[in-house]
C-alpha cells in the first residue's frame, strides 16, 4: 500500500505561479513513475505531466513550456512547477505514482492521493 500527500495549492491570480508537492509513504517498488492529473468541476479527469524514474517526461500539450514536472527518488517525491496560470487551470490537482509515465498519462496509476486544489483568480 502506498499513501501519497499533495500540499502547495491555493488562490493565486491570473499570471502567478504555484508549486505543488507530493510525498509517497508505504511500500513503493522498483522503477516507478510519479506524475499528476487535474479535475475541474463539471469536466472530466485529465493527464497534466509524468515523469518516469530515469527522467522521462510526459506533458499535455497546453501546459507544456508553463509548467515542469520534477523528482526526487531519495525523498519519493514529485513536484509540479506552475507559471504563467490561467483560468483553465483551476482544479482539483491529484498526485499519482504507477508503473510507467503511460499509466499515469493514460489514468491507470496504481494509486492516487486526496488532491490538492487549484484556483486562479481572473
Amino acid at each position: 500500500q502506498v499513501q501519497l500527500v499533495e500540499s502547495g495549492g491555493g488562490l493565486v491570480q491570473s499570471g502567478g505561479s504555484l508549486r505543488l508537492s507530493c510525498a509517497a509513504s508505504g511500500r513503493t517498488d522498483g522503477s516507478y513513475a510519479m506524475g499528476w492529473s487535474r479535475q475541474a468541476p463539471g469536466k472530466e479527469r485529465e493527464f497534466v505531466a509524468a515523469i518516469s524514474w530515469s527522467g522521462t517526461i510526459r506533458y499535455k500539450d497546453s501546459v507544456g513550456g508553463r509548467f515542469t514536472i520534477s523528482r526526487d527518488n531519495t525523498q519519493r517525491a514529485v513536484y509540479l512547477e506552475m507559471n504563467n496560470l490561467n483560468v483553465e487551470d483551476t482544479a482539483t490537482y491529484y498526485c499519482g505514482i504507477g508503473r510507467s509515465t503511460m499509466s499515469i498519462s493514460t489514468g491507470s496509476a496504481d494509486y492516487w492521493g486526496q488532491g490538492t486544489q487549484v484556483t486562479v483568480s481572473s
